[in-house]
């Protein structure tokens, strides 16, 4: 199945290439970036909505993904507006230190967060597919590690709570686990069980 990815980031399209099974799929980026008016109030309506632009524009099967941060102790912050926390320009490492000074004095235990990742499979008008991937942990006082990017460096998935270790530093448990991961996880197992049953 050939796909195209609703993005031009090179970045993403590799990350996929990566969690997407290639016995079942050929992944390239869009070879042009469309504006998406992302006015979805969930993950799964930004998904589509990016999902569908791509497919009108190109004619071709698409997958999007909408992912973000949800932090409990700020839950009108983040969310569907991650990319967009702190303003427009804001770079990645900026929108760290403003969510730590945000939190700042709210003890660790208190500073309960998640990823989510929605996966959009658009291959036709009337045959959408969506898979969902979550990470539980908190985010951490401090900005830690090398790897990653975006908000990796201040969240400590609930497995790394006690070794206090954020994303950034553990990229071979986030490859393997990330949300994005689980999310393509659930859609490998689809689409082997759609194939079989041909």
């Amino acid at each position: 199945m050939e796909l195209i990815l609703a993005s031009a980031n090179q970045h993403k399209a590799m990350e996929f290439v990566e969690l997407l099974d290639d016995r079942f799929f050929r992944i390239q980026p869009a070879d042009k970036k469309i504006d998406v008016d992302e006015t979805g109030t969930t993950y799964h309506e930004n998904a589509l909505l990016k999902a569908q632009t791509y497919f009108d524009h190109f004619k071709r099967p698409v997958f999007s993904d909408d992912s973000g941060l949800n932090v409990d102790a700020l839950p009108d912050d983040l969310g569907v507006c991650s990319a967009r926390f702190g303003g427009e320009g804001l770079s990645s490492m900026d929108q760290n230190k403003l969510l730590l000074d945000k939190l700042d004095g709210v003890p660790l235990e208190k500073r309960k967060a998640y990823f989510s990742c929605v996966l959009c499979f658009y291959l036709a008008q009337n045959e959408i597919y969506f898979f969902e991937g979550r990470v539980d942990g908190y985010i951490d006082t401090r900005i830690q590690g090398e790897h990653g990017f975006g908000y990796d460096p201040v969240f400590i998935p609930n497995e790394y709570l006690n070794e206090r270790k954020t994303l950034a530093m553990i990229p071979e448990w986030k490859r393997l686990n990330s949300h994005r991961a689980r999310a393509s996880v659930e859609a490998n197992i689809f689409f082997s069980q759609r194939i079989c049953q041909r």
